[in-house]
């Protein structure tokens, strides 16, 4: 994996605003999740990984560009988190015509990342 940006809510809203790949969200996600590269035997570690994301995704989704991994990130913020971008950042959404499933699903890992963060107490406002 690249290196990657530290998570910090610079680092969401850069999600958000698309100043960062597709590939560097999907890889800080699975950073999170648990999915480790082993380079040495060229395949993915999912040890660390929950068992209800091992046993659907022995290997780490694409959420960018698959539905379904999204969906189930989505089902996996708890309630009270589920509106954290708009109470803990400010952010509105994106103006209609503005956004696609891509921004969509880009907005649903910043959102699950800013709840990874309050869960782990790694935010500060």
């Amino acid at each position: 994996m690249d290196k990657l940006p530290e998570l910090t809510t610079e680092t969401i809203w850069k999600i958000i605003r698309e100043e960062i790949s597709d590939r560097t969200v999907n890889q800080i996600i699975w950073y999170y999740l648990g999915y480790r590269y082993n380079k040495k035997e060229e395949k993915w570690d999912n040890s660390r990984v929950s068992e209800e994301w091992k046993n659907e995704y022995p290997e780490p989704p694409d959420f960018i560009e698959n539905r379904p991994p999204t969906v189930k990130l989505t089902r996996s913020i708890p309630k009270e988190n589920k509106q954290l971008l708009k109470e803990k950042l400010g952010f509105e959404g994106y103006k209609i015509g503005d956004f696609g499933p891509r921004q969509t699903r880009r907005a649903t890992a910043a959102n699950w990342l800013l709840s990874y963060m309050i869960i782990h107490n790694l935010f500060s406002e």
